[in-house]
């Protein structure tokens, strides 16, 4: 039920580096939100033209973070530092390039597997 997306605009990085970094990723959100992570699902889209402070010639990243539940604003701090970092460490994306949505959704507002969380 957590979920992560990625965009960037970064031009195609290597397929290992993206896949490495969607496992990180992976793990690091069930372990935010001590849930499975056979729940979670984490997406990347690269190269989407985009501006950050009116500038399109430096990389920036915007991600969302959602799940069932609630987020706790000492949760959403700690994976705001925790994955600006590891998007800046893989990628090269300065921190002060990054935004992050996080979105608590209702049970009965997630599908999966024919039927809904709630």
């Amino acid at each position: 039920m957590p979920l992560i997306k990625v965009q960037t605009s970064v031009y195609q990085p290597e397929k290992d580096k993206v896949e490495r970094l969607l496992k990180s990723l992976s793990s690091g959100i069930a372990k935010h939100f001590s849930k499975p992570e056979s729940y979670v699902m984490t997406t990347f889209e690269s190269d989407i033209c985009m501006t950050f402070g009116g500038n399109s010639d430096e990389p920036a990243c915007y991600m969302e973070i959602k799940s069932i539940g609630s987020m706790n604003p000492n949760q959403t701090k700690a994976m705001s530092q925790d994955f600006c970092q590891e998007i800046n460490q893989v990628l090269g994306i300065p921190i002060n390039r990054i935004y992050i949505e996080f979105s608590d959704a209702k049970g009965s507002m997630w599908g999966w597997n024919s039927s809904t969380f709630g």
